[in-house]
């Protein structure tokens, strides 16, 4: 039997070129068949075509074809972020240069759980991490300094998203202000963080009220008594709104409260001179959610954890060692169990290394900028047509609307039939006691025609 041929060493590159042009044809293949930014037919048909694509899961003998015709139908089967009709959430289309670098990571395959298993990718990391914390934190905290390795300089660790951030965004302010801190957010918080204090043991959070879809100080401060950890949001998933975080701040300091800032929707302002302003107030925080597969165009995963003072994260710690014995690292070997609550896991910051160093600031904020300017069109598109209605000007690039006069159980079933015919994917959003469609904007190269277009498809679907 030959043994099939390895990613990386002498033979790898020879035997990934064929490799990459079968997936490269399935997927294109597999786009062609589909049609649409979505498969037609809904779960049933969706999952009979995949079921024959697949057939028996482990041959006995294996099917040299398996790689083409499994890219083919997942592409067959996917909702492909990149068309312009796609637009329900925050799910990007990644960049190109991001997806090689991505297949970078895979071949070489460091697990950075260790330095002997991530000599370069560790180093690269620290490098990316103390470079993106200090986009958020331009104010470093006092007893800083200006030292490069002073334990109190912002920092931030590589996550899988805004999920794992904000847990551990939880987790250290337990560590810091004990078990008895209570986490007290909006209703408008994502659903990851009282999850997160249920999961952590903490006392259940108090939500507050949000009925205008942002955290109101005033409601924040007569909620604080004792311990407590704040949780704003800047850009929310349903609306993409942003919580007055200079005020937040304030209250957190006058009550001795921790601050978190979940920025995993518009921490991507962060890259904009235009947008930039909206986060007045996020380098306050003692900890912020970030989120590169958002409004980053990374490919998942590509989460971030900011801290204000890097030496909250000694909470972390942890020694095992047969990957970080303690005379290793008084030899100087870095120790990279502390930088996740994970063990083995993926360089994913290669990928966000080589599109911030292939772009830059400006060719970042100009991604930024174009769908925020989309979504201010898309906006006006809906407010000059007679038959929508508006819910709000974006804050971001999420717009909600519906078709005026509709029924919440109309405007539904409108998303589920342009989901079912594979046309379009439109997201769904509750706010002031009713139910809207949601765009999401997070396509570049989306053009007016574009924006006009699926409103028009959405017009003729609405039942009349």
């Amino acid at each position: 039997m030959n043994t099939p041929p390895l990613a990386s060493g002498p033979e790898g590159r020879d035997a990934l070129r064929p490799l990459l042009d079968t997936v490269l044809d399935a997927l294109g293949e597999g786009a062609r068949l589909r049609g649409g930014p979505l498969p037609a037919g809904g779960p049933p048909e969706v999952a009979e075509r995949m079921q024959a694509a697949v057939g028996d899961v482990l041959p006995q003998e294996g099917d040299p074809e398996a790689l083409w015709r499994l890219v083919r139908a997942l592409a067959e089967g996917s909702a492909d972020p990149a068309a312009p009709f796609c637009a329900a959430h925050l799910h990007c289309p990644p960049l190109a240069v991001a997806a090689a670098a991505d297949l970078a990571a895979s071949v070489l395959n460091p697990s950075m759980d260790s330095w002997d298993q991530a000599p370069a990718a560790s180093e690269l990391e620290a490098l990316m991490t103390h470079a993106l914390a200090n986009e958020v934190y331009t104010d470093p905290p006092r007893g800083a300094g200006n030292c490069a390795t002073s334990p109190h300089r912002p920092d931030a660790l590589v996550t899988t998203g805004g999920t794992e951030s904000n847990q551990l965004a939880l987790l250290l302010a337990r560590e810091t202000l004990g078990p008895g801190v209570r986490l007290v957010c909006g209703e408008n918080a994502h659903y990851s963080l009282p999850r997160s204090a249920w999961l952590l043991g903490l006392p259940a959070p108090v939500i507050v009220p949000t009925p205008n879809g942002t955290l109101d100080p005033a409601a924040l401060d007569k909620a604080l008594h004792g311990p407590s950890v704040i949780a704003a949001t800047a850009g929310t998933t349903d609306s993409g709104l942003i919580d007055p975080l200079p005020e937040i701040a304030r209250l957190c300091a006058r009550h001795r409260a921790r601050l978190h800032i979940d920025a995993a929707y518009g921490g991507g302002l962060l890259f904009s001179t235009r947008h930039r302003d909206k986060l007045t107030g996020i380098d306050t925080a003692d900890t912020v959610t970030l989120d590169l597969h958002k409004l980053g165009w990374q490919p998942v995963a590509a989460g971030l954890l900011a801290v204000r003072n890097g030496s909250d994260l000694t909470a972390l710690h942890q020694r095992a060692d047969y990957l970080n014995a303690a005379d290793d690292t008084e030899a100087g070997l870095p120790d990279l169990l502390g930088r996740s609550l994970r063990t083995t896991r993926r360089p994913d910051i290669l990928k966000i290394a080589v599109t911030l160093k292939t772009l830059g600031r400006t060719g970042l904020g100009a991604l930024v900028d174009q769908v925020c300017e989309q979504a201010r069109e898309f906006a006006q598109l809906v407010h000059d047509h007679p038959g929508f209605e508006l819910h709000a000007p974006p804050t971001i690039s999420t717009v909600l609307f519906r078709p005026a006069s509709a029924t919440d159980d109309a405007v539904a079933a409108v998303r589920r039939k342009l989901l079912t015919d594979g046309r379009a994917v439109l997201g769904r959003a509750r706010a002031a006691h009713r139910l809207w469609l949601k765009v999401t904007l997070l396509n570049p190269t989306t053009r007016p025609a574009d924006l006009a277009g699926l409103l028009h498809l959405v017009e003729g679907t609405t039942p009349r």
